[in-house]
């Protein structure tokens, strides 16, 4: 009788088991619940419906009093309009500050992160974190004064972890396009917020979230959305209008997604994107995503600037973790792309261990190792360095108006001559007062925005 009473009850024991493993691996991670591509014609959705026996995530918007700015500078994507971290807007920048210079124009608290801005229409777009939701948020904000537009958020648990959000939305006319912490890629349309589609690279494509989560920004090039997912697919390209999948390259040799970005370039007639991937670097073709040159001379595993295209097949790698930099070169033979090597440097000559550096005019422009910002020549040759005196950590830089801005970690903003002609520092001020200021810079309109750990503003360097 005993034992018959225990056969019944192991049954509804299993089923209790099974209850709470459920609840609890639903409970502890959605990034692999979060539903797939799905257009929705409905401009403020109440929900994301993931495919029938799955956990539905709510996707949320909200409308705010801010209002978009006449300023029409831009600063679309992740380093920039031709992404190379140069502002070509013309615009007279003041070469020295005053006291209480430059201007805070507006400040805003942000999720804990270095995610930076991208700015069009008058419009800034943030990826940020909200800790109180637990939610990845879509913010678009005036150009004006900081204000919220409008939010548009989706849940997603994320731990510290050296910060949270770190990645730079891209906008066009249309759409933005974001991916957050734990590869989630989204688009909205950029003015409205509408939902458009998602999708989950952990779920479709076996992406494996990188150390630090997703470093890695998004592109839209001709009206699609490039990603590097890594795992079943090394890339992909998305029609941003419906969500339907372009073309996928296939991931012949597993390499993982690092925090590279993709880079478009165009060589002997042929667009193609460039990628750092965990096992080297790619040039896919954009026509239709076929791998056109690969090499395996440069590799780390949590690759994190992105290459530089210097013209004439150039293209240059740097990195952290002791690999230094290297410059490599596309050949056209009869047809076939060819990778030639053309030097190779030490890291204490020059590397890059946390942002891309900057070719301008001839010269590439970056903070090395011992936190010193370098001038190279294309032939490798240090032709100056800032020296001891004159040091920027893990900070940001970008070029303007012939002016290299450079962010310390503290919140020390520099600005110094592009020159090829020695270091010549033009003017400092503090314009932050935490730490890690380590977002991307953005420049439009004579306005930089830059960011720390929990606070980003926007300043005035224009010379009115």
């Amino acid at each position: 009788m005993k034992n018959s009473f225990i056969t019944k009850l192991i049954p509804v024991l299993l089923g209790l088991l099974a209850t709470g493993l459920i609840y609890y691996l639903v409970s502890t991670d959605t990034a692999i619940k979060l539903t797939q591509r799905l257009p929705r014609a409905d401009n403020v959705p109440e929900e994301l419906l993931a495919d029938e026996g799955e956990i539905k995530i709510e996707g949320h918007f909200e409308l705010f009093d801010g209002i978009a700015s006449t300023l029409r500078g831009k600063w679309p994507n992740f380093r920039g309009e031709n992404f190379d971290a140069i502002s070509k807007e013309d615009i007279t920048l003041k070469k020295s500050w005053a006291a209480e210079e430059p201007e805070i124009i507006w400040n805003i608290d942000v999720g804990e992160g270095y995610a930076g801005a991208a700015v069009l229409n008058g419009r800034v777009y943030v990826l940020d974190y909200d800790r109180d939701r637990q939610a990845d948020t879509i913010r678009c904000l005036s150009f004006d004064d900081g204000k919220d537009i409008w939010r548009y958020w989706y849940p997603i648990k994320v731990k510290r972890n050296h910060g949270m959000s770190r990645t730079v939305p891209a906008v066009t006319e249309k759409h933005i396009v974001t991916i957050g912490p734990k590869c989630h890629v989204t688009c909205l349309d950029s003015v409205t917020g509408e939902f458009k589609w998602m999708i989950n690279l952990v779920r479709e494509y076996g992406t494996e979230v990188p150390l630090w989560y997703t470093g890695q920004c998004p592109l839209i090039d001709n009206g699609k959305a490039i990603i590097a997912p890594g795992g079943n697919a090394l890339m992909i390209a998305v029609d941003c209008n419906s969500g339907e999948i372009v073309w996928e390259t296939e991931n012949l040799k597993k390499w993982k997604m690092t925090h590279s970005s993709i880079i478009p370039i165009e060589f002997e007639g042929m667009r193609m994107y460039v990628y750092c991937g965990s096992g080297g670097v790619v040039g896919v073709s954009a026509k239709d995503g076929k791998v056109l040159w690969q090499t395996t001379d440069w590799k780390i595993r949590t690759n994190i600037p992105s290459p530089i295209y210097a013209g004439d097949g150039l293209i240059f790698l740097s990195g952290g973790y002791n690999k230094g930099s290297m410059m490599i070169r596309l050949i056209n033979d009869s047809g076939k792309i060819k990778v030639k090597k053309i030097f190779q440097l030490k890291p204490e000559v020059f590397g890059s261990p946390q942002h891309t550096p900057v070719f301008y005019q001839d010269y590439i422009y970056g903070v090395r190792p011992d936190e010193q910002l370098v001038c190279l020549d294309l032939n490798g040759n240090v032709i100056w360095n800032s020296s001891s005196a004159h040091k920027f950590g893990l900070g940001p830089y970008m070029i303007a108006d012939g002016l290299i801005f450079l962010m310390n970690d503290t919140g020390v903003l520099t600005t110094a001559k592009a020159s090829p002609n020695g270091y010549t520092q033009l003017a400092q001020a503090k314009v932050l007062d935490g730490h890690d200021s380590w977002g991307p810079m953005a420049l439009a309109s004579g306005r930089l925005i830059l960011r720390d750990l929990n606070k980003m503003i926007c300043i005035d360097v224009s010379k009115h």
